[in-house]
């Protein structure tokens, strides 16, 4: 199941309290004090991970709370730190504070933040000891952890972002060029989730394919969840339009290019000015030549005719897109 939100609590530990202890040692009556400080608190840290997919673990349990620091002792020892609370977090995840306010954008692998910070450990009474003050009976408590509610946000990170109507023949391509397996059926919304796929070109060139669940016409306002589905894009370095070309369709190839341009704008201005390549699918299909010639007239630049059942046109497609990625990179760069 794959779970892009969460709203979760986290509270860091308590600082461990001071100790008020004196030293007790034969022939020794007036040692003085020895009281040590008590240890830190925990942090609460989230940190990003390779091997986290979705956000799933952190919706099943809500509550993060990090141990206490101990408390100090005699012979001034000090009471032991706690440990941290790491929560670990798919790539790509956004922390904000209950305001809204961003913390932090995890978009590298151990990239981490503190989101709260664990209590200083109180001193203990030997610290309070001076020359007219020889025996102190006081010692500071352990300052408090903080706590907060945090709201995640989980955008994939991907060099290919795939758009399309439902049924538009995404998941089959997907399925094709990687070793990712989508639920693929002939009727629409097969997709309901983000799935990612790794396309592997040569020895030494790779690139990350995402697939989001088919947009429908009202996406952008978050109609079929279009609006949860398109910021899984807007990370992508380049997005490839997926249109089929089969007789039988309500709209012309054009107008659902244009429907799904104007989605993507209406989403975000992001969207809208990434680069792009447009494919025709179901090359495979009778009929679907003559579709294909008109709408490419039409569009007035390179479509790329792949069949992902007979495999035609997709070692090009791929080669196009991974220049296409690799020249948004650089851009960034």
């Amino acid at each position: 199941m794959f779970k892009d939100e969460a709203k979760i609590y986290v509270r860091s530990g308590d600082g461990g309290n001071g100790c008020v202890s004196f030293r007790r040692e034969k022939y020794i009556p007036k040692g003085g004090p020895d009281g040590g400080d008590g240890g830190k608190g925990g942090d609460v840290i989230i940190r990003a991970n390779t091997h986290c997919s979705t956000l799933l673990e952190l919706i099943r349990s809500r509550k993060f709370i990090a141990k206490n620091g101990e408390n100090g002792k005699g012979k001034k020892c000090t009471g032991r730190s706690a440990n941290d609370l790491i929560i670990k977090v798919p790539i790509g995840t956004i922390i904000r504070d209950e305001q809204g306010e961003l913390i932090a954008d995890l978009t590298e692998h151990q990239s981490e933040v503190v989101v709260v910070k664990g209590g200083k450990g109180g001193r203990g009474n030997v610290h309070f000891a001076t020359a007219t003050h020889q025996t102190p009976r006081e010692a500071e408590n352990g300052q408090p952890g903080e706590d907060k509610y945090l709201q995640l946000d989980l955008k994939l990170i991907a060099d290919v972002g795939l758009v399309g109507f439902p049924n538009a023949g995404k998941s089959t391509l997907l399925s094709r060029v990687s070793a990712a397996k989508p639920k693929i059926a002939d009727y629409p919304f097969t997709t309901l989730e983000p799935q990612l796929g790794i396309a592997q070109l040569s020895e030494y060139q790779t690139m990350v394919i995402a697939d989001i669940p088919g947009l429908i016409e009202g996406a952008h306002k978050g109609v079929g969840l279009g609006d949860r589905f398109l910021r899984h894009i807007e990370r992508t370095r380049t997005l490839l339009y997926v249109l089929e070309m089969t007789p039988d369709q309500a709209q012309s190839p054009k107008e659902s290019l244009e429907i799904l341009q104007k989605e993507l704008k209406s989403h975000s201005k992001v969207l809208s000015e990434k680069k792009y390549l447009i494919t025709a699918s179901k090359m495979d299909i009778p009929g679907s030549e003559q579709i294909y010639e008109d709408f490419a007239k039409e569009v007035g630049q390179k479509v790329y005719q792949i069949s992902s059942v007979t495999g035609q046109g997709l070692q090009q497609l791929l080669f196009a897109l991974y220049e296409s990625a690799q020249a948004s990179k650089n851009d960034e760069e």
